[in-house]
């Protein structure tokens, strides 16, 4: 694996996994929707240079959301990456698999203050991973995944 921009400094080694998880079409249209509104109340309200200034910082603004807001998941042989986060894989065991039920009460009524997340709202499946690295009091970590099936069977694998 080439070194990631989240990753500068070190090298993880070749990508056995790789996701990148992007907003959907309807929350970019929404969104478009939304921002369109307010342009054409400025221009309504004082004329066409104000709404093509509101027009361009609006689309500026949903750009930078759909980067901030992309999860990027990255398994190599030793480790897991998850946006900016990195885990050695010797640290994360009991792979869970969480459907769309599951998801909504892990992140929910079971959720744990504690855990690190990585969830996007509109991925409606993921992964809750049990951590076990007696200098990190983070007892799992919860990822929102299309693909988790195939996150978990490569995390099983005993090569690590």
């Amino acid at each position: 694996m080439n070194k990631s921009a989240r990753h500068r400094d070190k090298s993880y080694g070749v990508a056995l996994f790789h996701e990148k998880m992007r907003a959907p079409l309807w929350v970019i249209a929404f969104l478009l929707f939304l921002m369109g509104s307010l342009s054409i109340a400025i221009w309504a309200a004082v004329g066409i240079w104000p709404f093509l200034a509101a027009s361009a910082l609006e689309l500026v603004i949903i750009a930078l959301y759909i980067k901030s807001t992309t999860l990027e998941i990255t398994l190599t042989k030793g480790w897991l990456l998850v946006g900016s986060a990195a885990i050695e894989r010797a640290y994360i065991h009991n792979f869970e698999v969480l459907d769309t039920p599951s998801m909504h009460k892990a992140r929910g009524v079971d959720f744990d203050p504690a855990a690190f997340l990585a969830i996007r709202y509109w991925v409606t499946t993921g992964l809750r991973m049990a951590i076990r690295d007696p200098q990190d009091l983070t007892p799992y970590w919860l990822i929102s995944s299309n693909r988790a099936n195939d996150l978990a069977k490569l995390l099983n694998l005993a090569d690590h």
